[in-house]
């Protein structure tokens, strides 16, 4: 029986997760053009690793190009040097982008909304010019999972970010590739690459809830070692007969 290395067994296994999400989701199809949200942290950096490499298998046949967007008024430090040269080194061709908001516009939405929303414009809009007809973004199941919690804490919406979302306004489909991968797979992976890590000061970071979703989520698993996989099948298990439902009196004036 042949004998793996560590690293040998953590790229099959993040291959494994990785291949299974892209089928059973049906997130790549032939002739598609795919627009990588290349940001710079460790999940992009893998993404464009994984979708250049099952680029090279025939079927089905796609092209993958990179982008990042550098958002002018977020003191943020990319090495656009690294980013390009990594992108290259797999034949991913690589595109930047340079934009900005003005968080005053609309007070109604937080500061890290305003510009999440217009990053995602960003790649839209270098995906149309590039042809591009889906976005992949580098969004792994802890990700998916803490939006999951976050969505039922403080909107009461059960939701989450799905691994395939048909954006109509903008005749562009957003793809989640990694929506099966663990993180702490991805955090091994980003060690044995020796990815270099983007120098972010974000002024809005300390409003974001979301690392107290991980802590939350840790300890789910703390609790029962299955419990990312049975939230994740809550997903497409909801039982509405075991929910409560609103009986509208009509006679009600």
């Amino acid at each position: 029986m042949a004998q793996f290395t560590e690293e040998e067994k953590i790229l099959r296994r993040i291959e494994k997760r990785f291949s299974k999400g892209v089928v059973e989701y049906g997130l790549i199809e032939d002739g598609d053009k795919i627009l990588i949200g290349l940001s710079g942290g460790k999940d992009s950096l893998a993404l464009v690793e994984l979708l250049a490499r099952r680029a090279r298998i025939y079927k089905p046949k796609f092209s993958v190009v990179a982008a990042h967007v550098v958002m002018k008024n977020i003191p943020y430090q990319s090495d656009v040097h690294y980013l390009r040269e990594y992108a290259e080194s797999w034949e991913v061709p690589f595109i930047l982008y340079e934009t900005e908001f003005d968080p005053v516009t609309d007070i109604r939405k937080s500061p890290c909304f305003l510009c999440s929303w217009n990053r995602r414009k960003a790649l839209f809009t270098v995906a149309k010019e590039q042809g591009c007809n889906k976005i992949a973004l580098g969004h792994h199941m802890d990700d998916i999972l803490e939006t999951l919690l976050m969505n039922i804490t403080y909107q009461g919406a059960f939701s989450s970010m799905p691994p395939r979302l048909a954006m109509k306004k903008f005749d562009m489909t957003i793809i989640r590739p990694m929506c099966l991968v663990h993180e702490v797979d991805l955090l091994e992976l980003a060690q044995m690459r020796k990815f270099h890590k983007q120098i972010k000061k974000c002024p809005y970071e300390s409003q974001s809830s979301r690392s107290a979703m991980k802590g939350i989520l840790k300890l789910l698993e703390d609790m029962n070692p299955e419990a990312r996989y049975s939230l994740w099948g809550s997903m497409s298990n909801v039982q509405d007969e075991l929910l409560p439902q609103i009986i509208k009196n009509k006679n009600k004036l």
